[in-house]
C-alpha cells in the first residue's frame, strides 16, 4: 500500500467520494489482515482530519494495494511509512541487487540494455530486439532476436527490472516490474513476460531463435501509458498448457486474467489486482540510464519510466516459480502487435537447495562380516513456492583405493528416488557396501519444470566416507620342545580378525551394493611358516620344507606344519599372514624372536657308555737241557681246551713251534691273535651279571725232540688236575652303563 500527499488540485474530487472508494479497494484486505485493515482505518481517520481541518493536502490510497513498495511513478522512497521501499531498497547505483534484501523480497534481477562509446555517449546498438514476425501468441520457438544498429528510440529499453514478493502479514505473492525507455515522443505500448523456463536468445550478430519453452502459466502483462506519463489499462494474459504435455506448446488465454490501471487513479475498482504508474514528470535514478534528449547519466524525463506491479495470490496466479523476466516494447496492447526492443533478466523467483549428511561421517571399520549399511539423507529448501512435485536421485560412488572427493555427474549406483513435494528431507535408500575404500554420495534434486523450480544437488565432500579394512591377529604355538636331532619340530597358528571378501552379486559397475551374504566367501590369502636360527635371521637347513605356506579359509587354526633341522641348537618360528585385500590386513607373529611359545631346541644326541672284556690267550713253554744243548728241530705244540684238564673242546691250537737249538734252554710262544682262521679270543657280554666269570681253560704244551736227537727226551706239561694242570678262569666285572660325562 502507498501513502501519498498530491496537490491540492486534486481536491477537486469529492472527498467523500475519494474516501468511500479507497474503503472499497481495501474492503478484501482488511479481511485478510487485522493489522492491514487497521493500517486502512488509520488512514481513513486520517483522510477524515484532513477534510474537517481543511489542509492543502489529500491522502490518495494507491493499487497494488497496500504492500511495502511504492508504485508511484519514481524509483525513491517517498514515504518511509507505511511503504518503506522502493527501487533503490532493491538495486544499489551499480544496478546489483542489494544483499540482503528487504523483508518479503525473494528475488530481484536488473537488466542493463544499452551500450556506451569509449567516450561514454549513448550508442545506438542493441543485440536484443525481436526480429520481424515475433509474435506473444506464439510459442518461444516462433520467436527470433536480431543484432540492430539504430533502434528506434520511442522503442527503445535502456535498463529494465523486477522482483519478487511475498507479503509478511498476508502471505501474498507479489511481482513487481520496471523498465526505462530512450525517448517519450508519443503513448507508449510495453510488455512484461514473467516466464519459468530458462528462455533467451544470442543474436551472434544476425538473427537467432530464442530457446526454452512456455510452461504452463507463464504471464504476459501488457499496458499503455500516455506521453504525459498516465498509464491507461493493464491486462495479464496466461499462457495454457496443462500438464506441460510434450510436443504441444499450448497457448496463449486471450481472455485476461487480471486488469488494472494507473496505481494512482481514485477510481480503481475493488480488490483490483494490477496496477502500473509512470513518471509524469522528470525523475532522477542512481544507475546509469539513457535519454535521447538528455543522453547518458541519470535523468529520466516524463513517461521514459514505466513500474508496476501484480498480486498473483489475489489473481489466482500463484505456485509458479517465474525464474525469467522479459520486458518489451510493442506496436500496441494487442497479443498479436508487433514486438520491438526487449530486455531479459533471470529474476530467479524460486531457488532450489539441496543439502546432505551421509550416515558416515569421517570412517568407519568395516565388520568381521563385511556388510555395512550406509544412507544418504538430503534436506532440500525451495524458496518462492510451498508446494511442488520433485524426487532427490541418489547415487553412490566407489569403492576407490584412493582418496576421492566428489561423485561425478553419471557416476554411482543408483540409491532410491524418493518424491518430494514440500521443503523438507528425504533419505536415500539404505546400501549395503561389502568392500573397504573410499565412497561419496550425490543427491540431485529434480527441481519441478512444470512451475519453474529449479533443481539442485550435493555432492561435496561433505557426502565422502571411508570403511577401513580389519587387520587380522596371528598367535602362534610351537610344539614339542626340546627335541632329539633327527627328529622334527612343528609349529601351529591361529588366525582371528578377519573380514569376509567383498560380494560377487548385486549392483553392478564400479561398486557392489547389497551382495548376499551367500555371495560372501570367508578371507582368504596364506600363513607363511618359517624357521630361523637363533640369530632370527639365517633359514634353519635340514629336512622339508622352509618357508612353507598354508592355504587361509577365515578365522581359524593352522597347521601344524613340521621341519627337521640338520643340526642341534636353539631355533624360532615366524609367522606371516599375507591378508586378503581388500577387506583384511595381513599380520605377523615373533618377527623379533622374542616369544618364547615360538622357540623349540634341538638338543645333540645323549650317549651312553657300557664295557664287555676280551682276552686273547697265548702261552709260553720254556724247554731246557740238563746236559748239553738242545737240538734243533724240535717242537713244541701249544693246545688249549675248554676245560681244567686238558680234555674237551680244544679253543685253539693245536699251534707247533721249532726249536732253534744250539742252546741249552729256548723259549717258544703261541701266536694267537683273536682273529684270523684257527684263532680265539675269549669274549664277556655286555648284558653279563656282574661278577662273571669265563673258563677254565687248560694248556697242553707237548715237547717233542728232533729224530735225530736222541739224546734228549720228550715232554708234556701237567694235565693231571687242576692243582697241576696249567689252567686258569678269568673273573670280571663289566660297566653295564650308561657311564658319566
Amino acid at each position: 500500500m502507498t501513502d501519498r500527499r498530491v496537490p491540492a488540485i486534486l481536491r477537486a474530487h469529492s472527498l467523500n467520494s475519494e474516501a468511500l472508494n479507497m474503503d472499497r479497494n481495501f474492503g478484501d484486505k482488511r479481511k485478510r489482515s487485522d493489522a492491514t485493515g487497521g493500517r486502512h482505518r488509520r488512514w481513513l481517520a486520517s483522510i477524515a482530519l484532513t477534510v474537517v481541518a481543511g489542509l492543502m493536502f489529500v491522502p490518495v490510497l494507491l493499487a497494488v494495494h497496500d504492500f511495502n513498495f511504492e508504485l508511484d511513478g519514481n524509483v525513491v522512497v517517498d514515504n518511509v511509512s507505511p511503504t518503506p521501499f522502493d527501487w533503490v531498497s532493491i538495486f544499489d547505483a551499480a544496478g546489483t541487487k542489494v544483499n540482503p534484501l528487504p523483508t518479503g523480497f525473494s528475488a530481484a534481477a536488473f537488466s542493463r540494455d544499452f551500450l556506451t562509446n569509449p567516450n561514454g555517449s549513448f550508442n545506438t546498438n542493441d543485440a536484443t530486439t525481436f526480429a520481424t514476425g515475433s509474435k506473444d501468441i506464439l510459442a518461444i520457438s516462433g520467436w527470433q532476436c536480431n543484432f540492430d544498429s539504430n533502434v528506434n528510440s520511442k522503442i527503445d529499453i535502456v535498463n529494465a527490472y523486477a522482483a519478487a514478493y511475498k507479503d509478511p502479514t498476508s502471505g501474498d505473492d507479489v511481482i513487481y516490474f520496471a523498465l526505462e525507455r530512450n525517448a517519450n515522443t508519443g503513448d507508449a505500448n510495453v510488455g512484461f513476460w514473467f516466464l519459468q523456463d530458462a528462455v533467451g536468445c544470442n543474436s551472434n550478430g544476425g538473427t537467432g531463435t530464442f530457446t526454452g519453452e512456455h510452461k504452463d502459466g507463464d504471464l504476459l502483462i501488457v499496458s499503455a501509458f500516455t506521453n504525459g506519463g498516465t498509464v491507461s489499462t493493464i491486462d495479464v494474459y496466461r499462457w495454457d498448457r496443462p500438464g506441460n504435455p510434450a510436443g504441444n506448446p499450448g497457448a496463449i488465454n486471450t481472455t485476461p486474467v487480471a486488469h488494472g490501471v494507473d496505481c494512482r487513479s481514485a477510481t480503481t475498482p475493488a480488490g483490483d489486482p494490477a496496477c502500473a504508474a509512470a513518471n509524469t514528470a522528470a525523475i532522477t535514478v542512481p544507475w546509469l540510464t539513457a535519454a535521447k534528449t538528455t543522453g547518458v547519466g541519470h535523468s529520466l524525463p516524463t513517461a521514459q519510466f514505466f513500474e508496476g506491479g501484480l498480486n498473483l495470490t489475489d489473481s489466482g496466479l500463484a505456485g509458479k516459480c517465474f525464474n525469467v523476466f522479459i520486458g518489451d516494447t510493442r506496436s500496441s496492447q494487442s497479443l498479436t502487435a508487433t514486438l520491438f526492443d526487449y530486455a531479459e533478466g533471470t529474476i530467479g523467483e524460486c531457488t532450489s537447495t539441496t543439502t546432505t549428511q551421509s550416515s558416515i561421517t569421517g570412517s568407519t571399520g568395516i565388520t568381521a562380516a563385511a556388510r555395512v549399511s550406509v544412507s544418504d539423507t538430503a534436506t532440500v529448501t525451495v524458496n518462492g513456492v510451498a508446494s511442488f512435485s520433485g524426487k532427490v536421485d541418489f547415487f553412490l560412488c566407489g569403492p576407490s583405493a584412493t582418496i576421492i572427493t566428489v561423485c561425478a555427474d553419471g557416476a554411482g549406483v543408483a540409491a532410491g528416488s524418493p518424491t518430494i513435494t514440500a521443503s523438507g528431507q528425504v533419505s536415500s535408500s539404505t546400501m549395503v557396501v561389502t568392500s573397504v575404500g573410499y565412497y561419496c554420495w550425490r543427491a540431485v534434486f529434480s527441481g519441478d519444470s512444470s512451475i519453474g523450480v529449479p533443481g539442485s544437488r550435493d555432492n561435496g565432500t561433505n557426502e565422502c566416507f571411508q570403511v577401513t579394512p580389519l587387520t587380522a591377529a596371528v598367535d602362534t604355538q610351537a610344539g614339542t620342545t626340546p627335541v632329539d636331532l633327527g627328529q622334527a619340530v612343528s609349529d601351529t597358528a591361529t588366525l582371528s580378525g578377519t573380514a569376509k571378501q567383498p560380494g560377487t552379486d548385486g549392483a553392478t559397475g564400479s561398486i557392489t551394493i547389497n551382495a548376499s551374504a551367500a555371495s560372501q566367501a570367508a578371507a582368504g590369502g596364506t600363513i607363511e611358516f618359517t624357521l630361523l636360527k637363533n640369530d632370527c635371521t639365517t633359514l634353519a637347513s635340514g629336512t622339508g620344507t622352509n618357508p612353507q605356506s598354508v592355504t587361509v579359509s577365515g578365522d581359524g587354526s593352522y597347521g601344524p606344519v613340521s621341519f627337521t633341522p640338520d643340526a642341534p641348537g636353539t631355533y624360532h618360528w615366524k609367522a606371516v599372514y599375507s591378508g586378503n585385500a581388500p577387506n583384511t590386513i595381513g599380520n605377523s607373529h615373533n618377527t623379533a624372536c622374542d616369544d618364547a611359545d615360538e622357540t623349540v631346541v634341538v638338543r645333540q644326541i645323549p650317549t651312553e657308555i657300557r664295557s664287555k672284556q676280551n682276552w686273547i690267550p697265548n702261552d709260553t713253554a720254556e724247554i731246557k737241557s740238563t746236559v748239553g744243548n738242545l737240538a734243533a728241530g724240535g717242537t713244541v705244540v701249544f693246545t688249549l681246551y675248554e676245560s681244567a684238564n686238558c680234555t674237551g673242546t680244544v679253543k685253539y691250537g693245536p699251534e707247533t713251534k721249532t726249536l732253534t737249538g744250539g742252546a741249552a734252554t729256548e723259549e717258544v710262544s703261541t701266536s694267537n691273535t683273536g682273529s684270523g682262521a684257527g684263532s680265539f679270543k675269549i669274549t664277556t657280554e655286555y648284558g653279563d651279571a656282574n661278577p662273571a666269570s669265563k673258563g677254565p681253560f687248560s694248556w697242553k704244551v707237548v715237547y717233542t725232540p728232533a729224530a735225530a736227537d736222541t739224546a734228549h727226551t720228550g715232554k708234556q706239561s701237567s694235565c693231571a688236575s687242576a692243582a697241576s694242570t696249567e689252567s686258569f678262569t678269568i673273573n670280571y666285572h663289566n660297566d653295564a652303563g650308561p657311564g658319566t660325562n
